[in-house]
């Protein structure tokens, strides 16, 4: 809910940030992607229009750079013993997908570049998103690009 709402997320209870969450995905359509082994859901990818995401304006993270209608990749959780074993490639996979099928004229993510801070990221690594195609678009703090992958090319 953070990329929905902004930082009264964290000063919500957690029981309305979840209630407020289920009518969103109630509502439809989707917010996002689900990555399974078998049964069991190790992941997840927040997906959807830049335009749904509140905070758009109120954040240097999702500052927009222009008036293309992209959709977001805004966040990530990848399940604890799945992490580093390539499930948020496969989310990024399966939003890419997903967002060409909406017709989406781009998509853009919004991560961490690990190589210049070793803090951990719940908005996913810079250097995945550029070995799936992704380009820099504009750094307005250095350790996080605005990255954006343009579907007509793919």
């Amino acid at each position: 809910m953070y990329w929905r709402i902004g930082a009264g997320y964290r000063r919500r209870p957690a029981s309305r940030n979840k209630a407020d969450f289920r009518r969103i995905v109630r509502r439809g359509p989707p917010p996002g992607l689900l990555a399974f082994d078998g049964d069991i859901a190790v992941g997840w990818c927040q997906l959807t229009p830049r335009a749904d995401l509140a905070i758009v304006d109120r954040t240097w993270r999702l500052r927009r750079i222009d008036e293309v209608p992209v959709w977001s990749i805004s966040c990530f959780y990848v399940r604890k013993g799945y992490r580093r074993g390539g499930v948020s490639a496969a989310l990024i996979n399966g939003a890419i997908r997903a967002a060409k099928r909406a017709r989406a004229p781009a998509i853009e993510a919004y991560p961490l570049d690990a190589a210049l801070t070793p803090s951990a990221s719940s908005t996913g690594f810079a250097s995945t998103f550029e070995r799936l195609g992704f380009k820099t678009l504009v750094r307005h703090v250095p350790t996080r690009p605005i990255m954006r992958l343009d579907l007509e090319d793919v």
